[in-house]
């Protein structure tokens, strides 16, 4: 793959023309599959695309590049009293990046996705031409480029809303739970009184799937003006890749043993920094490290409303059965917010988080058969998330995928969407 760098957004048109093959729009690379790579094609960086055009502290609504951070967001707005209203477990996200994915997060029951706080964007189309796109202006193009993973156009820059808050820390509850059935009744008594939610499952521990439930809200703790300023660079860093035994299944039921029981109480309640409860793994450098040489698959799914316990149950089912065991679970239930985008991933019911350690084909193999439980139960899996989709599933997941491959733009393309049958 080549990279084209284009010092800034009057220069993104003539990097495109200066190449014959396909490009691909990349932020920050976040995404764990290949919807971020352009393989014998070129990867256009967005990095340079950095500047801030203006805020209202009326409205909440920031306008910037596309290239811009949400780090880079926090570490100016959150010693000003604002948050993303909308933000992912990786700060290292461009804006774009985040419009391209229509992330989620701990509040998507009460927020939406990204998509849902965004007013308006510029796309710059391989031809040259320029597009204002949002509800009203250009809709069909907004839709198709809101969770469009960068093949509609290059986003130059976007216009979304930011929220009001009283300080840095969020008043936090872990509730432990049993199995699914208690999960679920947190998730419901949670969604009126809680702005973020999620859970980590030990889903190796039998047919019950216990768990900790985590639930927290925005804190009017007062602290002197140096707390409020966002966290700085990681001081922890994984400094080698973890041998094959941390990984086997022996030592992942110890971990979610440990882990489960180190909360000797039903509920914990804390007040944390937004940093560690939003972004646990920003806090750790080269934490992909700790699935060893190989690396890791994560397998993700959204389960609609009806039929979601059935879905899951089976699912979790065949984790227990199979010789594939997690490293990590989390589980979250979407809210009923209906998303902006054509191949926005979140639909109102649940979805569910697997991370496994790379075994290769073995994996792929089991992950087919936990597909084919989605694919049964009307779901989806996460485009941002996947290595390795069928393109029957991923058409099957995404009923619009024709409409939106009317959107394409023919000179942009990926190696995901290569993959599961686009050009």
């Amino acid at each position: 793959m080549g990279m084209l760098a284009p010092g800034s957004v009057g220069k993104v048109g003539p990097a495109i023309e200066s190449v014959g093959s396909s490009v691909l729009p990349r932020g920050l690379g976040r995404s764990y599959g290949d919807s971020c790579l352009n393989e014998n094609g070129y990867l256009l960086s967005t990095k340079w695309l950095d500047k801030f055009y203006g805020f209202d502290p009326g409205t909440g609504l920031l306008k910037c590049e596309s290239g811009v951070s949400l780090d880079e967001i926090l570490k100016l707005f959150v010693p000003r009293g604002w948050f993303l209203s909308v933000t992912p477990g990786t700060k290292f996200v461009t804006v774009g990046g985040a419009i391209a994915n229509d992330v989620h997060g701990k509040s998507h029951h009460s927020t939406g996705s990204f998509g849902n706080s965004l007013k308006q964007f510029e796309l710059l189309r391989s031809d040259g031409e320029r597009f204002i796109c949002s509800r009203d202006l250009n809709p069909g193009l907004f839709r198709a480029t809101v969770g469009g993973l960068g093949l509609t156009g290059v986003i130059l820059w976007a216009e979304f809303a930011l929220r009001r808050i009283d300080g840095p820390y969020i008043e936090m509850e872990a509730v432990k739970f049993n199995d699914i059935e208690e999960f679920f009744q947190l998730s419901e008594e949670s969604v009126h009184g809680y702005e973020h939610t999620v859970s980590w499952v030990d889903c190796l521990s039998g047919p019950g799937a216990r768990g900790i439930f985590m639930r927290g809200n925005n804190s009017a703790r007062q602290e002197p003006d140096e707390s409020r300023r966002a966290h700085g660079p990681s001081r922890k860093t994984m400094p080698f890749d973890a041998p094959p035994f941390l990984l086997s299944g022996p030592s992942i039921r110890l971990f979610n043993f440990l882990h489960f029981n180190l909360q000797r109480k039903k509920v914990h309640r804390s007040c944390i920094h937004y940093d560690p409860f939003f972004y646990p793994l920003d806090g750790i450098l080269h934490w992909n490290r700790l699935y060893g040489k190989r690396g890791f698959l994560q397998w993700q799914c959204a389960i609609p409303k009806t039929g979601k316990k059935r879905a899951l149950t089976l699912i979790l089912q065949e984790v227990v059965r199979g010789e594939a065991g997690p490293f990590l679970t989390t589980l979250k239930e979407f809210g009923d917010k209906p998303a902006e985008g054509l191949l926005s991933f979140p639909i109102p019911g649940i979805t569910l988080a697997l991370d496994f350690p790379n075994t290769g084909e073995k994996l792929f193999s089991f992950l087919d058969r936990l597909d084919r439980i989605v694919a049964d139960f009307g779901g989806r899996i996460y485009p941002a998330k996947d290595a390795r989709m069928a393109p029957g599933m991923f058409s099957a997941s995404f009923s619009e995928i024709e409409n939106f491959s009317g959107y394409v733009d023919p000179r942009l393309s990926s190696s995901f969407y290569r993959r599961v049958g686009g050009k």
